[in-house]
């Protein structure tokens, strides 16, 4: 009874701010004042303020929400040693045999061998010289803007 009568006070109080809002010529932030406004009475009529009322003072709702919030620090506490472990025994022998099996026997020995042609034939690499620089076009650009 208390919720409800808080609820309406607080709709009537939003809804004459909306009209003192739009009689300031702001129509857009009124409107909006009044969306808000009128939500506490939805609940109300609805009769979700009734039931969460009810249980914001049910002592069985209570113990209700404590054990769901002990299940959920159970199953993050779980899951941070599970990280941190590496998962279980079984999942760890199967990550060591998997990693065996990934690994070819061959696997450090080169995959190509010798080229076609001989080493002989390939002509030598000559170092890159640095291109030389053309910074004339960003003078005349400079120039052009006087700067």
């Amino acid at each position: 009874m208390i919720a409800e009568t808080v609820c309406s006070a607080v709709s009537a109080a939003g809804l004459g701010i909306a009209a003192i809002t739009a009689y300031r010529k702001r129509f857009l932030a009124a409107a909006r004042l009044a969306a808000y406004s009128l939500v506490p009475v939805g609940l109300v009529l609805t009769g979700v303020v009734g039931w969460a009322a009810d249980t914001a003072f049910s002592l069985k709702a209570w113990v209700g929400f404590g054990l769901l919030g002990a299940a959920w620090l159970m199953f993050l506490g779980t899951r941070a040693v599970e990280r941190r472990t590496g998962g279980t025994r079984k999942e760890r022998k199967a990550a060591k045999a998997a990693q065996r099996e990934a690994v070819a026997p061959a696997a450090s020995a080169p995959s190509l061998g010798q080229g076609s042609r001989p080493a002989a034939a390939r002509p030598a690499a000559q170092p890159k010289a640095a291109p030389a620089e053309d910074f004339s076009d960003i003078e005349a650009i400079l120039k052009k803007h006087g700067i």
